[in-house]
């Protein structure tokens, strides 16, 4: 066990009652962890769905349950938990090296305030100890309701032979909701969420790629660098994978596709369950489309960095005033001056001086940009059209056609 290992699991693992139960191995080369609130009935479809993967690589995968509840979750969630785990240790699934924690039990319950990111915490840090660290281990995010293809593992297990980016994110497509207005809405979700990152991916940033917690794999030891998982309760997948961008690079895998559920959620506080069940229940739209000019202002200004490392701040903050008022009030708001100064005075060789920008300038500041500039106006295919064609692809204008360009374009085949 190399140091950083010792010394993440001495003060940064979790800390509390949970072990892993079902498995004594400690030899796994991969890890799928996923956590589970009252989901008796999506949890063995999720399960089977894995265990068509082939065997060979099902022999070195551990399948990692955190069946997980808050002590003031109700009855009926604790009650299909109590099933759940009784499930679990009575009706494996043959071919799987299934484990599970748990996190439901009187004593072992999550506290107050904690959730998903809690969960898929305990179970990534408590999986650690199981996995062969001469073999380069990695883990998998993978969601209760969500279905892989039998190409699964084999997809991961090559993907990290043969890079050294330490995160991947996985191509993702929702299943068929039960009803046409329902599924409607998951489109439409979707298109919004494909077309934000193809708008990164045209400005240059070196945070494109999708935030889906059921789709995304790092190397263990990148999990470990990156500080491991935070414990949000929402915006957990968010968090983390900008941290291990800094820390290793994300890249998009392709090759298969994970299946998410459409249906509806309100166990956080926002995310694809609750923007769906929004749109359906009251017409009402949590989320708003970014307009290409909006995309543009961000590719502008990680240019004019890029190209003008030895700038001052004032001199930068004058450029950026050019290019957009959101912009400069932004950077005053996050004193800009004052993090560039430390970036010039500790970085000397430009390219370090670049990463350093960009670890400051992450995801979420990009975000914040954004949707500073979002406000454009125009109807959403409008601006999704605008966006294509920036990119090279002109004339796609209906919402059917621009979805299935952008699934092609971000692995789903």
């Amino acid at each position: 066990m190399n140091r950083q290992l010792e010394k993440y699991l001495r003060t940064r693992a979790v800390n509390g009652p949970w072990r892993i139960v079902g498995t004594k191995r400690q030899n796994f080369r991969a890890a799928v962890v996923i956590p589970a609130l009252a989901e008796r009935d999506s949890l063995p479809q999720t399960l089977a769905s894995v265990a068509e993967n082939p065997a060979a690589f099902l022999r070195d995968t551990l399948v990692l349950v955190v069946v997980n509840n808050r002590v003031t979750a109700t009855p009926e969630q604790k009650e299909e938990n109590c099933q759940l785990l009784d499930w679990l240790a009575n009706d494996s699934l043959t071919g799987l090296n299934l484990a599970w924690i748990d996190g439901a039990s009187n004593g072992y319950e999550l506290p107050e305030k904690e959730g998903v990111g809690l969960a898929r915490k305990i179970g990534f840090d408590l999986a650690l100890d199981h996995l062969d660290w001469n073999a380069v281990p990695f883990l998998v995010s993978l969601d209760a309701d969500t279905l892989v293809d039998k190409n699964y593992l084999p997809a991961l297990f090559n993907y990290f032979a043969n890079t050294s980016v330490g995160g991947a994110v996985l191509p993702f497509r929702h299943r068929q909701a039960a009803s046409p207005t329902q599924d409607v809405a998951i489109r439409h979700y979707e298109l919004y969420l494909r077309s934000y990152l193809f708008g990164l991916q045209q400005a240059g940033s070196p945070y494109a790629y999708h935030t889906i917690g059921s789709a995304f794999a790092c190397r263990a030891g990148n999990y470990v660098a990156a500080g491991g998982m935070n414990r949000r309760h929402a915006a957990e997948d968010f968090y983390f994978l900008q941290q291990l961008a800094k820390v290793s690079g994300i890249t998009l895998l392709r090759g298969t596709i994970v299946r998410p559920s459409p249906r509806f959620s309100a166990r956080v506080p926002f995310g694809t369950g609750r923007a769906v069940q929004a749109r359906v229940d009251t017409g009402q739209q949590l989320y708003a489309f970014v307009s290409a000019t909006a995309f543009r202002v961000l590719e502008e200004w990680l240019a004019l960095v890029a190209g003008n490392l030895n700038l001052s701040a004032a001199e930068l903050v004058v450029a950026a005033e050019q290019l957009s008022p959101q912009l400069s009030q932004l950077l005053s708001e996050l004193n800009f001056g004052q993090a560039w100064e430390r970036m010039q005075e500790n970085h000397h060789r430009k390219d370090r001086r670049l990463a350093a920008f960009h670890h400051w300038f992450d995801a979420l500041r990009s975000r914040q940009l954004l949707t500073r500039i979002e406000g454009c106006g125009g109807r959403e295919e409008a601006l999704v059209a605008e966006l294509l064609e920036w990119g090279g692809y002109s004339g796609v204008t209906a919402t059917a056609e621009q979805l299935t360009l952008l699934e092609r374009l971000q692995g789903v085949e």
